[in-house]
Order: C-alpha cells, then structure tokens, then sequence
C-alpha cells in the first residue's frame, strides 16, 4: 500500500511516496498518484492524541487548538492537512503525532513543579521528535540508547528497551539544547524580568524565542551549522557543545548506564565536528570515537572504535517509514 507522507517541519515540507520501506520524494501532492492514504506528521498531539487518527472536522479543531504550544509546527501542519485533503479528497488522511512515542514517560520525569491548576490545565512535558527517535531505537537495539536528534529543532531522548523514558522537549519544542533558531531552556526569572522591567510583550517575546535565538542569537548569522563550522565556530559552537553534553549526560542517568549514542537528523548526520566535540567529552561515559570513521561518516553506521564501551552510531532520519507504517495499520 503506498501512502504519501506529509512531513511540514519548522523549516521545511517534505513530500514522500512511501511504498513498504522505500520512499521517494515528490515535489507536489500532485505528483503523487495511486496513493491509498495520507499520513501527516503532527508535533503536538497535547493530551488528546497518543496514537494516530484518521483526520476529521473535530481532529482539525483539536490541532488547531494546540497551535500555540508548536507554532513553528501545528500551524504549518494544518495548512498542509487542508492542501492535501483539497489535492487529494477520496483517501482518508492520517495525523501521527511526535508526541505519542513519549507517553511512556513516567510521571517523574513528564511532571513540572508548578501549582495545581496549572498541572490540570495541561501544563507538563511532552517530548517532541518522535517519529525520529522511534526510528533510531529500531535502527539501534540496545538496551540504553541516547538518541540526538540535531536539526533545524534539537532534542535529546533517553529509550530504555525501545521506550522513551525522559526527553529534553517539554511541554512546547523550545525547552532543552540550543536549537538553530530556538533558545532552548531559559530561566523562567529572566522571562518574568523581561516582561515585567524591559517592556516586551508576550507576542515579541514568543517570537524572539522561537525564530531569533539559538544559534541564530549566538552565531550573528543564519545559524545554519556548515556557516558556524567554517566561521571557526566560536560561542555558537562551544555553548551548543556545552548544552549537549550536559543533555546526554542527564539522559544515561535517567537509563543508569549507556550503550549507544545515536546522533540524527541534519546537524546530527552532517556535523563531524559537533559528534567529535561532543564524544570527546563524553570518553566518561564509555564513549571514543574513531576519527576517520567519523569524518567519512554516511548514515547508517558506527562510528566509534572498536574498542569502545559505548557505540556511536550515526542513522539516516526516516521520519516518513515510521508515519507511513502507522497510517497503514489504522486505514487497513
């Protein structure tokens, strides 16, 4: 069964027809005829959504809804819902939600320390890029793996046993690492101080945090990381170590140990320079890479020596297997 997958990121939008496990990009909805389903990548499935759903009125509605805790990503999402339901109107349409594979989260980890009320309204952590970190814990079976997921937004997932048990994402994708345009996790006392003493207002303030932090702050530039790489790096480069480190470190603690590091998605597979940096920091937890193997890295291999403890492996990031496979098993 071939389905199309729509994959409408904070960055981009991906068009794949996937048929078993090949895929091959599209350019159009148009250029994809003879599909029999449309699956969606959704960010924020919110407390509602754990598993995929065929797409509705009311499904729409509920996305829409959680809009403002993903803005980078539900509203892109919804806009390419309807395109495609125009484009493509006879097939049912799919939402598979980043969120879902967190739910395995224990409450320890998923729960913020903040009033009551504010826990009833929803207010706690989710967890982000899943649909990736699924597919690396498939691609890397250990016992305690730690995935990165390093692209246009950054996030590090501890999978004990093929399940997620803590995230650096929480309750939105802007909490954890630095990420390209994203701050990542900001003492909530500076934001109160910027809205109370420095006059922003929540609209400015949401928007700073979302498209003009992260690297983008830090590098002076675009925040692309081949730009920060060839400008010698600088502040950019060390902080983003820094969080990272500091990340996978608290990840194995949440396993109890370390098997396997993955390292996905653009920054992820592309950066050599960000994988030694980081490993080199990482040599206490049983980690040493290979140099050569790791500057002629292509996806998927092992990167490490073959003498360490903890092995390195670098995945291709398949989001659309993993969205195509689960819209099948809902349409049938």
């Amino acid at each position: 069964m071939a389905v199309l997958v729509v994959n409408a990121g904070s960055t981009s939008l991906k068009l794949h027809v996937v048929e078993e496990d090949e895929s091959r990009p599209v350019a159009s909805f148009g250029e994809a005829e003879g599909v029999a389903g449309v699956a969606h990548r959704v960010v924020h499935g919110g407390l509602r959504f754990r598993d995929p759903v065929r797409i509705d009125a009311a499904v729409r509605e509920e996305i829409f809804e959680l809009e403002s805790l993903a803005p980078l990503h539900n509203a892109p999402a919804l806009k390419a819902i309807e395109e495609a339901e125009r484009a493509l109107p006879d097939i049912p349409h799919v939402a598979v939600f980043d969120t879902a594979f967190h739910a395995t989260i224990p409450e320890e980890a998923a729960v913020y320390a903040v009033p009551e009320a504010w826990r009833t309204w929803g207010v706690r952590r989710f967890g982000f890029h899943g649909l990736s970190v699924q597919w690396c814990a498939e691609r890397v079976r250990v016992p305690r793996l730690v995935v990165c997921h390093l692209g246009g937004g950054c996030s590090v997932t501890a999978v004990r046993d093929g399940q997620s048990v803590d995230t650096t994402m929480g309750f939105s994708p802007m909490e954890g690492v630095p990420m390209v345009t994203r701050s990542g996790s900001v003492d909530p006392g500076a934001l109160v101080y910027l809205l109370r003493e420095r006059g922003l207002d929540v609209d400015a303030l949401d928007r700073e945090l979302n498209l003009e932090s992260g690297l983008k702050a830090l590098s002076g530039g675009s925040g692309d990381m081949r730009e920060i790489e060839a400008s010698g790096g600088g502040v950019a480069l060390d902080v983003f170590v820094h969080r990272l480190v500091a990340a996978v470190a608290a990840m194995a603690a949440a396993l109890g140990g370390l098997d396997a590091l993955a390292f996905t998605a653009g920054i992820g597979e592309g950066s050599a320079l960000v994988r030694a940096r980081v490993c080199e920091r990482l040599r206490f937890l049983g980690v040493e890479l290979e140099r050569e193997r790791n500057e002629k890295a292509k996806p998927d291999c092992d990167v490490a020596t073959d003498s360490s403890e903890t092995r390195v492996v670098v995945v291709h990031a398949r989001e659309e297997l993993v969205a195509a496979r689960a819209a099948r098993a809902l349409i049938g």
